[in-house]
């Protein structure tokens, strides 16, 4: 069907698409004072984030898991080959039980000398032991005084010279133990665990790639609470306090939500005079990290409040992320207009920056199928019609 008249067209969608379901309304665009609201770009981040870095230098032999899949907490994420690693500890255990058999021999040796003194042994003698016990009972005992040395400091540095090798066992033991230790600990190196539940969100090596120790390997986050992080002016830093709560606006459907101040950082950025804050959000908001956010902060050295136009928050339609209103012109037609969303105010308000002025009339819960250069008594004609049809029947 060929419809040529304006008329005609506005007439057959009116009837084509009944307003009559929708409880639309009309309604004043009306003012209220309003303190001076900085609005302040942010990006959502993760409540944590960690990037993980090789340890070790080798081959990747294992990842666990891929972008945007879950990771548990201790879990292991990434491996790296470690023959060369178990080669060396093989030998470190080799070496300490080598040690430990050169530390039992060096006590058997002490003991041999502590309760059979070398200083006492005469290298035996003919004559029936004669020469020997006098020799062990007399010319040793008095040897300092004829000129044949000292038993006594012989019979120390005896002791002492089995002590030190007796030592130097137990050092090689130990030095054997640590390196053992450290080649555990470079074992562990080769595995990257999870350090707590969260998501992998990005991976930066893949399997059979070889590695060198400080490259990274894959970035984890946890994602179950987001945040603001947020450049705050350094005058508007004294209005924040930590544990206080913000109004804060979500790329995703233009969301309003309150967000609580975590986190000020003490120093501001030399350049942009700036710092940084991070903002709690609540749990289960839409979107994820990296999704453009607002927070509204009060500038108090402000003194001055203006008056701003207030409507409902149901007057807001979105198209894409930008909100938009259904206005009455003043020839009565709908038109549809662009608008710049402030703050919410109340429970059901929302102040409007920029789009309209006070006394101008807009439509509230507006039907999907309304277009703009439809007449407004058109559509309470064909509401009214439709309703007394109803009531007949």
């Amino acid at each position: 069907m060929k419809i040529s008249n304006p008329k005609t067209i506005l007439s057959f969608f009116i009837i084509s698409f009944p307003f009559s379901a929708f409880s639309w309304n009309i309604e004043t665009v009306t003012t209220a004072p309003l303190g001076k609201i900085i609005t302040i770009g942010g990006t959502v981040i993760p409540f944590k984030k960690v990037q993980l870095l090789a340890q070790m230098p080798g081959r990747v032999e294992f990842i666990s898991n891929q972008e945007g899949e879950s990771i548990k907490n201790k879990s292991v994420l990434i491996v790296i080959d470690d023959d060369d690693l178990l080669a060396k500890r093989a030998q470190a255990i080799a070496s300490l039980k080598a040690a430990e058999a050169n530390y039992s021999n060096a006590i058997e040796l002490y003991n041999h000398e502590l309760y059979y003194p070398r200083t006492d042994d005469t290298n035996s003698m003919s004559g029936m032991g004669m020469p020997s016990l006098f020799d062990k009972f007399f010319t040793r005992r008095f040897s300092r005084g004829m000129g044949y040395g000292d038993y006594r400091a012989d019979r120390f540095m005896d002791l002492n010279n089995q002590e030190t090798n007796r030592s130097k066992a137990w050092a090689a033991i130990q030095k054997s133990r640590f390196a053992i230790e450290e080649l555990n600990a470079k074992l562990k190196d080769t595995r990257s665990f999870a350090p707590f539940d969260g998501v992998i969100t990005k991976k930066m090596v893949e399997i059979g790639d070889t590695i060198q120790p400080g490259m990274p390997m894959m970035e984890i986050a946890q994602t179950k609470f987001l945040r603001i992080e947020a450049q705050i002016p350094a005058r508007l830093v004294p209005n924040l306090k930590r544990g206080s709560f913000v109004d804060a606006k979500l790329d995703v459907g233009d969301t309003f939500v309150k967000a609580r101040v975590a986190q000020i950082y003490p120093i501001a950025d030399i350049l942009r005079h700036t710092v940084t804050v991070k903002f709690d959000l609540p749990k289960g908001v839409p979107g994820g990290p990296g999704m453009y956010a607002e927070v509204f902060i009060k500038d108090t050295l402000q003194s001055i409040k203006k008056s701003v136009p207030i409507i409902s928050a149901d007057s807001l339609i979105y198209r894409g992320s930008l909100p938009y209103v259904f206005v009455i012109n003043n020839n009565e037609k709908i038109q549809l207009r662009i608008v710049r969303a402030g703050k919410k105010i109340g429970n059901n308000k929302v102040a409007i920056l920029s789009g309209l002025v006070q006394g101008e009339r807009v439509v509230t819960n507006p039907p999907l199928n309304l277009r703009s250069g439809i007449l407004i008594d058109d559509i309470k004609d064909k509401q009214s019609t439709n309703n007394n049809q109803k009531n007949k029947k």
